[in-house]
């Protein structure tokens, strides 16, 4: 019998990115109750990090928290380092942290806001993924296998609303980044997959980004008539990196409801 994707992340080691607030911390928590050691990375959300450690404590599942401006270069190696240190290896990455900045028009957004946001979503992974991939390497090396999971969005599939032409550019990178990156790891044992949400409320990127009529519209073309929640995606990334030794790699699983598949 074939163990459940949350019972073969017992005892491995995981990074997560941008991992104490929305669908970070689902997660965070998703992969602490599945039994894995986790390293949360923030930026300014310290009272929300620290009290993921405390929920692993309360689990009796390791967790500890740094914090780390993944913009900034340096900062992405020394968080994995860090990272890896209290967890004596890296089994799993996923890489969450990303934004949507402001939304801008084509017109409207200047070469510094483009920058930015292909920054914050593309550069910032790539970094991340180069610092710990040597370490998911002799993981995969030593255990037979190891996950990566990237957060990309619906808007990179399809372009998203208005004002969104820098980010749903960026999120289709992080697709592309990922498929590319499945062909040059899989030799090495690294499995590489993404998901990609649609309309997910009750995160700080909708409540700012989208106004509650727009979530209205939206949510009245969803064939399963409701928006998304954070652990609807929690369960989709619990499952892609238990597949760290399977047979999915360069994959993107839509968490969208049916507003759209590839």
């Amino acid at each position: 019998m074939t163990s459940s994707p949350s019972a073969r992340l017992q005892g491995k080691r995981a990074l997560v990115t941008a991992g104490a607030q929305g669908i970070g911390d689902a997660i965070t928590r998703a992969l602490l109750q599945a039994g894995c050691a986790v390293f949360v990375h923030y930026r300014s959300s310290r009272d929300e990090a620290l009290r993921l450690v405390e929920a692993g404590r309360s689990w009796g599942v390791p967790c500890a928290c740094g914090s780390a401006d993944l913009t900034v270069p340096g900062e992405s190696e020394r968080l994995v380092d860090e990272a890896v240190q209290y967890l004596g290896g890296l089994d799993v990455l996923i890489n969450n942290a990303g934004s949507l900045v402001a939304r801008r028009s084509l017109v409207e957004a200047d070469d510094a806001f483009w920058d930015e946001v292909i920054n914050l979503n593309v550069s910032t992974l790539r970094r991340v993924t180069r610092a710990a991939a040597p370490h998911l390497m002799e993981a995969a090396a030593a255990s037979g296998g190891a996950s990566i999971v990237n957060l990309a969005s619906l808007a990179g599939r399809k372009g998203g609303h208005g004002g969104s032409l820098a980010y749903s550019t960026a999120k289709g990178a992080v697709l592309t980044f990922t498929r590319a990156l499945a062909n040059e790891l899989g030799p090495r044992g690294v499995r590489v997959n993404a998901v990609a949400p649609g309309l997910i409320l009750g995160t700080s990127f909708h409540t700012t980004h989208t106004t509650p009529e727009s979530a209205k519209a939206t949510i009245a073309g969803i064939p399963i008539n409701r928006a998304g929640t954070p652990e609807d995606v929690a369960r989709a990334v619990v499952f892609l990196a238990g597949e760290y030794d399977g047979f999915i790699t360069g994959a993107t699983l839509d968490i969208n409801g049916g507003v759209y598949s590839a």
